[in-house]
């Protein structure tokens, strides 16, 4: 578990209580954050292997995370769960994202400072091994493109920039996985045989 996925100890408690619920329906944990508050809200970003959920989904994760959180109760106070999808300009937690979004554009912070920062803005460039590589924007090495590694156990945030290249793609995908309308006519006519039947 990297604090990517959960930073504080109660995150890393809860955690460890919602992720084999979301493993046994098939989803996994992007990133999971107790939020504090008049009400605490107990914020998880939830998505399928190989990438996206359904405001459905959300409800059914919801139900089943609450019946579970109710049972171990690890959180004294009241609170507020929220479920949803990391979204477009989602935050990158887990090293396999790194390489999911190889080519676009995020924002980077590390723990410590390397190089005389913390603050990192680039492309991504891939994974290799452990460290997660990103061209730096050449305007503001002098211009020329650095690609540096930078470890990912060093990380304490990274996000994904919204761009129009990342919204073009993402819709793009989207429209993907959408199912084709034109097998709703064979269902509507087997329908339709099967009634005359």
């Amino acid at each position: 578990m990297t604090e990517l996925i959960a930073k504080t100890a109660i995150d890393r408690r809860l955690a460890e209580i919602v992720t084999p619920v979301l493993e046994d329906m098939g989803f996994e944990l992007v990133r999971i954050r107790l939020m504090g508050g008049k009400t605490p809200t107990l914020q998880i970003m939830a998505e399928r292997p190989e990438g996206g959920i359904e405001v459905d989904e959300c409800a059914r994760i919801s139900t089943a995370v609450s019946a579970t959180l109710d049972v171990e109760d690890p959180i004294i106070d009241a609170y507020t769960l929220e479920v949803s999808s990391p979204g477009i300009d989602r935050p990158l937690t887990r090293l396999k994202d790194f390489d999911t979004f190889e080519g676009y554009e995020v924002r980077i912070e590390t723990a410590e400072m390397i190089e005389g920062r913390k603050r990192w803005r680039g492309v991504l460039a891939g994974v290799e091994g452990n460290e997660v590589l990103l061209n730096i924007d050449p305007e503001s090495e002098g211009g020329e493109v650095q690609t540096i590694g930078l470890d990912f156990d060093w990380l304490s945030d990274a996000k994904l920039v919204l761009t129009d290249d990342l919204i073009r793609d993402m819709l793009r995908a989207r429209k993907a996985q959408e199912v084709d309308e034109t097998q709703f006519d064979d269902i509507e006519a087997d329908d339709a045989a099967a009634q005359e039947d």
